[in-house]
């Protein structure tokens, strides 16, 4: 009997100092806006404004905003580029990915797609403080064809490149995309196995994750530049496993086979979608089955950050503020009609842009 209450006293604190677990890493967690429309990605500029892209599972009247007061949204850099998706040539008809780089510009990637007439993918560069559009790159067919999906990318301002991750949909191949920005040179690389989703179930409140009537395969996504603009780092959104590679082979035009030789395994991650990589080389990802964000340390070590039901239900992205924070975009995406069988949003606002305190800089561009 004796023997039956100390297991029961034990059992009793075990549970509690899991809940005080829950409470620390909840407690980490402020909501920096809590609104109707479902964010993106998140960035923040170097003087704390706070910008996102509308995710286009959810369509709203606005594609591009700041985010004002914790629920007011400011169409950026005006209402003429977030005109109706599909409207013209000089619209944001599809955007996601984006990145604030080390000169103040917000960048941006438009996938061109789920409109009636899909346009080519293009990326897009916005001076910060004016709104004035300082770099626009449309992708040509062979490098990124309409219909594919381009979405999440990082900005090397030294040399002048961007890399970016192409998750592959249909009968496309996930693939990094490559830009000197210099010379608006492109390329299209897709040779590596590694860039493919893994045969790895995505499980998030005990379900296994569909998309269109299809169990979840997603490639590449995100990717991540390390702070000496020398290393790419990347995973499929499917999978449990980090890769790296050296930048330099693509800034030298080096063959495919070349790259693919050098391609090594970095570490593990669990199935996960946004992410980002601080100036130690600390890679932060979130794991959306585990309603967490965690971060891979160099020496391979995997590390809860914060952990909450609610507030990172489905958590999208990750970026850095200049303030020691990582901002995280939440939009229950596993709950739109593209992925419940059942063809219903069952999504229940408010959605969220939230932040965490990590004590570590980010890299600008990342």
């Amino acid at each position: 009997m004796k023997m039956i209450d100390l297991r029961r006293v034990v059992i009793g604190t075990i549970a509690l100092l899991i809940i005080a677990v829950q409470i620390v890493a909840a407690q980490k967690i402020e909501i920096v806006a809590e609104i109707d429309v479902t964010p993106g990605n998140v960035a923040v500029s170097k003087d704390g404004r706070i910008f996102m892209t509308v995710h286009p599972l959810r369509k709203s009247n606005v594609q591009l905003v700041e985010i004002v007061n914790k629920n007011t949204l400011v169409p950026f850099p005006n209402a003429s580029w977030n005109k109706a998706p599909g409207s013209g040539y000089d619209v944001i008809n599809t955007p996601l990915g984006m990145v604030v780089d080390a000169n103040n510009v917000l960048w941006v990637i438009d996938v061109g797609n789920m409109v009636k007439e899909p346009f080519q993918p293009k990326l897009l560069a916005f001076q910060v403080e004016t709104g004035e559009l300082v770099y626009r790159y449309d992708f040509p067919s062979n490098v990124a064809a309409k219909g594919t999906f381009v979405q999440d990318l990082v900005v090397d301002t030294e040399n002048k490149f961007v890399y970016l991750a192409d998750i592959g949909v249909g009968k496309f191949n996930p693939a990094i995309v490559v830009l000197d920005y210099a010379n608006n040179i492109s390329r299209r690389f897709e040779a590596a196995p590694s860039l493919k989703a893994e045969n790895v179930e995505m499980i998030i409140d005990g379900e296994s994750q569909i998309f269109q009537g299809k169990p979840l395969r997603v490639g590449i996504n995100p990717i991540h530049l390390s702070a000496d603009n020398e290393t790419i780092f990347y995973g499929a959104m499917s999978g449990k496993t980090i890769y790296k590679l050296p930048a330099k082979l693509f800034r030298s035009g080096a063959p495919d086979a070349e790259i693919v030789e050098n391609i090594k395994k970095f570490g593990n991650k669990t199935p996960s979608d946004g992410g980002t990589i601080d100036q130690k080389g600390n890679i932060y990802f979130t794991n959306v089955g585990n309603h967490s964000i965690d971060r891979l340390t160099p020496d391979g070590k995997i590390e809860v950050i914060a952990k909450d039901d609610k507030l990172l239900q489905f958590p999208d992205n990750i970026r850095f503020g200049s303030d020691g924070y990582i901002y995280v975009a939440v939009n229950q995406l596993n709950k739109t009609p593209a992925w419940t069988s059942d063809k219903k949003d069952n999504g229940k606002p408010p959605y969220y842009i939230v932040r965490i305190k990590v004590n570590e800089v980010g890299v600008w561009g990342r």
